[in-house]
């Protein structure tokens, strides 16, 4: 039946080329640009039944329209087809001189032109389609040689030089020429020159913030990108008095380079929308360069994600900007060494004040000393891991959507890191005098501390967390894979809280074996059980509200609550689509990948519910993983209760305290919205009393970013 289906298909696809007459079809005619008419028919009907039978993934080729004849279709002259194609009295260029006199609002329209095209690029646009439509800007290029089109927008200048010659103070005297030159013309309406006076003083302190020094100075940095988020307002303000030169800009400035694209219209973005994004790129600049604060390497991490997490996302110049504040010229902020990072943050997580970390261990030079040995392998495992260090820090800089993809592959690289850390952690005992821990387990099993492998492994948790996470955050996942994906979520977090107390354990025996206690030991100690705790709370806290959620999907996915994806999917199974979300960690040798019957029976419901002729009914397991879920919001709610009310130096956020705090509040607000939705299910299940819960329940899924936290994805449920 299926076969008989698809040959008539194929039959209806073929006719579909043929220039017969058929009833109910329109005929129209045309004159072409070559002179002879056309019979032109309306297939839409017959082509649209003839596809709506298509299943998804299905393809129906006709075998005798081939490549030749489909280059063939494309008609030249034709407006439609021929990009280059001029309409009658139009010229290739049109004809604007840019060099003639202009008034004084049409100056302050031009101005605000250019930066509205300039903000399209900031936005991710290309240049062909914003600044480089502009004649004034065509006049300001130097070199003329052709430049095809790249995918990303960050460096596609078409190889075509924009004052690069020139150094930025040369500008800067241009500019200051202008101002005095406007203060001079006592004669020009005072509304409009001080209107062009705001504008160029914005060229002016926005080139001043933009040059970048690889010892910036902070304050000054900040106060300058300050003093352009001020003039922002009056330069609103003055956008009355501006009259826009619409002629002075042109799609056929494209014509102009070689693009693997025809020529597309320009990007249009209102005033509104581009002084919005130019002062959040002045605030998320002045912001930026509180990283440059260096209170340890957790802070300079939690900085880095949080502020990228903000919404809007900075745009791409604030995340470049950010990548070269945190290294830049074999530098970590600009004053410190990757060495130093990487030693502080092995400190802070598993070697507080450990001889392996000592900085003395480098001026010894008899190879037979131990600490000659130590600093030997230490100074070849920081070689080895300082690029898969520095590009967790490169991978959170991106958008999110490639963040998650980076960290994809970069979760591969310390899975090989943790690898060759264990190798070293061997090799380094012969020099440490390292004891292994023996008590709690039998006589004959030695437990070692492994701390370089701990550091990697505890990396490599975190970034599959992350790379969880960022699929809620980015809808990647469907309705009936919240549960499940929650629940691996909690399984993630669950061995990183077995990490994190392994850890401890060694650290505190360490502390106990330390006879002598310096006060630079001490802190040191202090502030590694400090960092332990904190992030146990946090993975804690983490694992239960997964917990919840997980058992609340589980719940609903019986009695189609929620919108279920299409039917019609022929080449997916629920294996696979298990494999592809798990296909991140497979090659991973711990912790173990679930599989996907273990995902199923820890996220189904297998007994307890009776089917039927109206739908599911509820049983009584349903109910039972409602208190499960209810308990776990409970606790979720609590540990997260306890993790927002951390100070800014014990919870590592310092620079970033806000917005830390604000991402706290909106995960407890989760919390609290999961909570309401388990009480709410619960009472729908003692409503319904075994009939369809369909019937009394009704459920809503929040859109893409419309979650108290991108994170926590919780349905809103009411009773009908």
């Amino acid at each position: 039946m299926e076969g008989d289906t698809v040959n008539s298909l194929a039959k209806d696809v073929l006719q579909l080329h043929m220039a017969a007459e058929q009833d109910g079809g329109e005929i129209c005619t045309r004159q072409s640009t070559t002179g002879y008419t056309q019979d032109v028919q309306d297939i839409s009907t017959t082509f649209k039944n003839a596809a709506s039978v298509l299943d998804t993934g299905q393809l129906v080729k006709d075998p005798y329209f081939t490549l030749f004849e489909a280059v063939g279709a494309l008609e030249i002259m034709d407006p439609k087809m021929d990009s280059g194609v001029l309409a009658d009295n139009e010229t290739f260029e049109d004809e604007f001189d840019v060099l003639r006199e202009i008034l004084p609002g049409e100056l302050i329209g031009l101005m605000d032109q250019i930066l509205c095209h300039e903000m399209a690029w900031h936005m991710g646009h290309p240049l062909s389609q914003s600044l480089f439509s502009s004649y004034y800007i065509d006049r300001l290029r130097i070199g003329a040689e052709h430049y095809y089109e790249e995918e990303d927008f960050a460096s596609n200048l078409y190889n075509r030089n924009l004052l690069t010659n020139f150094d930025a103070s040369q500008v800067q005297l241009l500019l200051q020429e202008a101002m005095s030159f406007m203060e001079e013309q006592s004669n020009m309406d005072d509304a409009l020159r001080r209107a062009i006076i705001t504008r160029l003083t914005f060229r002016q302190r926005l080139l001043r913030a933009m040059e970048f020094d690889l010892s910036p100075d902070k304050a000054a940095h900040i106060q300058l990108w300050k003093d352009c988020a001020n003039l922002l307002p009056e330069l609103r303000q003055s956008q009355q008095f501006g009259k826009p030169v619409e002629e002075a800009f042109s799609v056929k400035m494209q014509w102009k380079i070689a693009s693997s694209m025809p020529p597309r219209p320009m990007v249009a973005i209102s005033s509104e929308e581009a002084h919005t994004f130019l002062n959040n790129l002045c605030r998320d600049a002045a912001d930026v360069y509180h990283v440059l604060d260096y209170h340890g390497c957790s802070n300079v991490l939690n900085f880095t994600y949080v502020f990228q997490s903000r919404k809007p996302q900075p745009a791409i110049y604030i995340r470049c900007l950010l990548q070269s504040l945190i290294f830049n010229d074999m530098k970590v902020l600009g004053k410190i060494t990757i060495t130093k990072l990487i030693y502080d943050d092995l400190a802070e997580l598993v070697l507080p004040a450990d001889a392996l970390l000592d900085p003395a261990n480098g001026n010894v030079e008899a190879p037979h000393d131990p600490r000659f040995q130590m600093a030997r392998e230490m100074g070849a495992f920081v070689l080895r891991i300082g690029d898969p260090f520095l590009d967790i820090f490169r991978a959170i800089c991106m958008n999110r959507s490639r963040t998650r993809r980076m960290l994809c592959h970069l979760v591969l690289d310390w899975e090989t890191v943790q690898l060759e850390a264990e190798n070293l952690d061997v090799e380094l005992r012969k020099y440490t005098g390292e004891k292994p821990l023996t008590e709690g387990g039998p006589a004959d099993t030695e437990i070692w501390s492994f701390p370089l492998s701990s550091w990697a492994y505890y990396y490599k948790l975190r970034q599959m967390e992350w790379i969880v996470q960022l699929g809620f955050e980015l809808g990647i996942y469907q309705n009936d894979e919240l549960s499940p994906m929650y629940w691996h979520l909690s399984h993630v977090a669950g061995a990183k809280i077995q990490h994190l107390e392994r850890i401890q354990t060694f650290v505190s025996r360490r502390s106990e074996q330390s006879m002598k206690w310096s006060a630079k030991r001490r802190q040191d100690f202090n502030r590694c059980f400090s960092f332990l705790e904190v992030t146990l709370t946090e993975a804690s806290a983490t694992q239960w509200l997964a917990i919840s959620l997980s058992k609340l999907y589980t719940a609903l996915s019986p009695f189609a609550l929620l919108p279920a994806r299409p039917q019609r999917l022929p080449y997916s199974t629920p294996e696979l689509r298990h494999e592809l979300r798990m296909r991140p960690f497979m090659q991973l040798s711990i912790p173990k990948v679930p599989s996907y019957a273990e995902s199923t029976a820890a996220t189904s419901i297998t007994f307890g519910i009776e089917r039927t002729g109206g739908g599911c009914s509820v049983g009584g397991q349903a109910y039972s993983i409602l208190d499960i879920a209810e308990e776990a919001a409970k606790v979720a709610r609590k540990e997260w209760e306890a993790f927002g009310k951390l100070d800014a130096e014990a919870a590592r956020c310092i620079n970033c305290e806000e917005w830390w705090r604000t991402s706290v509040k909106d995960v407890i607000r989760a919390c609290i919205i999961c909570s309401i939705a388990i009480a709410t299910m619960k009472k729908g299940v003692q409503k319904a009393k075994g009939n369809t819960l369909k019937d009394f329940l009704q459920a809503e899924m929040p859109g893409n970013g419309q979650s108290y936290h991108d994170f926590w994805v919780v349905p809103k449920l009411s009773i009908r």
